[in-house]
């Protein structure tokens, strides 16, 4: 059995970590630098980096900042935000990151997951889908929140499987940074749905919350960020709380 990932998430708007609720009131967290290697010490097993404004901004990923963290630590390294061609991703290849996140510009262009699968390879794709729950059923947001779509949720991971996504990093709006914890049957339908990892996000803020979407909602892995960033829960502590409760990780 593959071990269940736990990923601290960087979320960057003028080169600051910061973090909100409902993807808005946002507050600073700190130096991503120094975050970033904090985790690798405590044993993250990744690291997720996305640059928040640079869609909305119309501008690319902050390729520099990239580079920086990528030199001081030593685990897989997801970077997104702003990634709408090929040539972005080179780039970020090659200044550290190990994969990419693409959403905005999947949903715009779906065709752009085939041919960047086909060109990095699928385990370097991870498929970003943020979830809003509209009229009684989960749909695909963009620009980081502000955009609603008319793509359903499951229908639209099915799609990005198919396509050649390696993951799927599943946030939901609705339960982002609230701290009560994960959209587990949102999260149980889409992991049941696709044949590739999904990592769940949004609403981590106690112990048992990760055992729950872990086990309850499937998700291969957990990503969150503020209860990280101001130390509410330890990585190491919440691996030991995970592995007391029969779950695989990496100690």
């Amino acid at each position: 059995m593959l071990t269940k990932r736990i990923i601290p998430c960087l979320d960057i708007k003028d080169g600051r970590t910061v973090k909100g609720i409902n993807f808005v009131e946002l507050r600073d967290a700190g130096d991503p630098i120094e975050l970033a290697v904090r985790y690798c010490d405590e044993g993250a097993d990744e690291l997720v980096f996305l640059d928040i404004t640079a869609t909305t901004e119309n501008r690319k990923t902050l390729v520099k900042l990239v580079r920086d963290i990528a030199m001081h630590i030593n685990i897989p390294f997801t970077v997104g935000g702003g990634i709408r061609s090929a040539d972005d991703v080179r780039l970020l290849l090659e200044n550290g990151a190990d994969k990419i996140s693409v959403n905005t510009a999947a949903v715009n262009n779906p065709s752009l997951i085939d041919r960047l699968a086909a060109e990095f390879g699928s385990q370097c794709i991870v498929a970003a889908v943020d979830a809003k729950y509209l009229n009684d059923k989960w749909y695909v947001v963009t620009h980081g929140g502000r955009n609603a779509t008319q793509l359903d949720v499951l229908e639209w991971s099915k799609e990005l499987a198919g396509r050649g996504a390696g993951e799927i990093l599943l946030t939901s709006m609705e339960n982002d940074g609230t701290k009560e914890g994960f959209a587990n049957a949102l999260t149980a339908e889409v992991s049941q749905a696709v044949p590739i990892p999904v990592i769940a996000s949004g609403g981590g803020g106690s112990l048992d919350h990760f055992v729950s979407v872990l086990k309850d909602g499937g998700a291969d892995a957990a990503l969150a960020a503020s209860i990280f960033h101001f130390r509410e829960i330890e990585i190491s502590q919440l691996k030991k709380h995970l592995h007391e409760n029969g779950i695989q990780v990496r100690l």
